[in-house]
């Protein structure tokens, strides 16, 4: 029998495209009302409020990845019809997130005294009640993904943040707290489901198959401690802001913190809807596939995210100032250092998308054990030496020195050749650094007007990095097709 061909790249890398681009406008539209929210609950809550969401919302963002122990994962990837895992997949999802929320309920004081806000129980009890609505939707979602199906995914999401936004300010304008998030979120993830529920239209069944169940937990349980580890990391920070500095201080570092993953929430997020789905069709074919398919991605990734860093490190203080207002100067000093965090999180991310997509689920596991075994001690000693901004020091530099160089070995001993990549990087680097230069300049000569300087000097740096980074070739690329895009009677 003739072996049969593999997935066309070029046929992989369009269903991929058209699905970023869908993930990425949805993530636009939910992230920018996430933000006018965040607006509206910072003038209505304190700062200890959100102190004590942070601790609720690492308690959730862990056990939203290990709720389904990596079932979610092993389905995207999948190598066969996916009707014929889906039953035992949705019995493992759901065993897997009640026992899950179980040890959560009554781990909960625990949890919270450990992170330095005793009154976060009955918040992280509530809050982590959404993994209990995902684990009925894991196996819609997973499928959606799998078939590059992401516009449905962001309707679902967009579903649930219209009625999660006004729950939270509905609450937060009675006197509800923190409870705010908790009651808001939870609301929101029941609409998402019901949603998810109807696009993916896959029965639902429950049953078991020990070889299927196997199957999906050998490669589904690697990928969800190594997501796991990689959420850890992301929030440890609040365990140990909150325990050292305590709620006030640790509502400051939430806020820095929220501010730097704008940028990983929306492209991040986005080009996880599809990476992981895209990376496993490029592996099957083989791994020269991959490898191209990285090729070209990183350089695009690394060209959109510094100038983000940039900005947000150079013009920390205006940002702060002019969105959120004096009260929340603090987090400003925080927010330079996490900017650097932000750029290393993409390239972690993403290395992590083509390890789980490759099938190397261990190596993500051993990546994030790195990371943490430098991380928690530096965190630690920082917030002890420098308070919240000592905090993100800390992770800022085992980011870049310890998380960073293992992503490039994990991935490269996973068959993909970074090499390529190094001449991609070039006009980034240098035209960062331009960047760098024109807004320090200009935000010393606007200095005084948050409003002035993040217009002029932030204006003025992208300018620059755009020139220096853009080609005319990409420039008369983009201009030919933007007048394609007209109608005919325009032109």
């Amino acid at each position: 029998m003739a072996e049969q061909p593999g997935p066309d790249i070029s046929d992989i890398g369009r269903k991929a495209g058209r699905g970023a681009v869908w993930s990425l406008l949805g993530t636009l539209v939910t992230r920018a009302g996430s933000f006018i929210l965040g607006l509206v609950l910072a003038r209505l809550l304190a700062p200890a409020d959100f102190g004590i969401y942070a601790v609720a919302l690492a308690a959730t963002q862990f056990v939203m990845v290990v709720k389904d122990a990596g079932v979610m994962s092993a389905v995207v990837q999948w190598r066969g019809r996916l009707e014929d895992i889906a039953p035992t997949a949705t019995t493992l999802t759901m065993i897997s997130a009640l026992s899950l929320y179980g040890v959560f309920w009554v781990a909960a004081p625990y949890f919270s005294m450990l992170a330095g806000s005793e009154e976060a129980t009955s918040v992280v009890r509530i809050l982590t009640a959404v993994i209990l609505v995902e684990a009925v939707t894991a196996v819609r979602s997973a499928a959606l993904l799998r078939w590059f199906r992401t516009g449905k995914n962001a309707k679902a999401i967009l579903a649930g943040f219209l009625v999660n936004a006004p729950v939270a300010i509905v609450l937060a304008l009675n006197g509800a707290g923190a409870y705010s998030f908790a009651w808001g979120q939870l609301a929101g993830a029941v609409v998402t489901g019901v949603f998810m529920l109807v696009y993916a239209r896959l029965p639902y069944r429950f049953g078991f198959d020990r070889q299927i169940a196997a199957k999906l937990l050998r490669f589904g349980i690697p990928s969800a401690a190594g997501i796991a580890l990689e959420i850890m990391l992301l929030n440890v920070g609040y365990i140990i802001v909150g325990n050292i500095m305590g709620e006030d201080w640790l509502g400051f570092y939430l806020m820095a913190f929220n501010v730097s993953s704008w940028v990983p929430g929306m492209i991040g997020s986005a080009i996880r809807m599809v990476s992981i789905a895209g990376f496993s069709r490029l592996a099957e074919r083989d791994a020269a596939s991959l490898s191209l398919g990285v090729q070209r991605t990183v350089p695009l990734l690394i060209t959109m995210v510094l100038p983000l860093g940039v900005f947000m490190a150079v013009l920390a203080h205006p940002l702060i100032i002019f969105i959120y207002g004096l009260k929340w100067e603090q987090a400003a000093g925080v927010l330079r250092f996490l900017a650097v965090l932000m750029v290393v999180r993409m390239l972690t991310s993403f290395a992590l998308d083509v390890l789980n997509g490759q099938g190397a689920t261990r190596s993500t596991v051993w990546m994030n054990l790195g990371h943490a075994a430098a991380m928690i001690p530096a965190v630690i000693v920082g917030t002890n030496l420098d308070g919240i901004r000592g905090a993100a020091i800390g992770q800022a530099a085992a980011a870049l020195v310890v998380a960073l160089p293992l992503a490039m070995l994990a991935v490269q001993r996973a068959g993909v050749r970074l090499a390529p990549i190094l001449p991609g990087l070039v006009r980034p680097a240098v035209g960062a650094l331009f960047c760098a230069a024109v807004m320090l300049g200009l935000s010393m000569l606007t200095h005084g007007s948050p409003l002035v300087q993040l217009t002029v000097a932030g204006g003025g740096g992208l300018l620059a990095y755009v020139l220096v980074v853009v080609t005319r070739d990409q420039f008369q690329l983009v201009s030919d097709r933007l007048v394609r895009l007209l109608p005919a009677r325009a032109r």
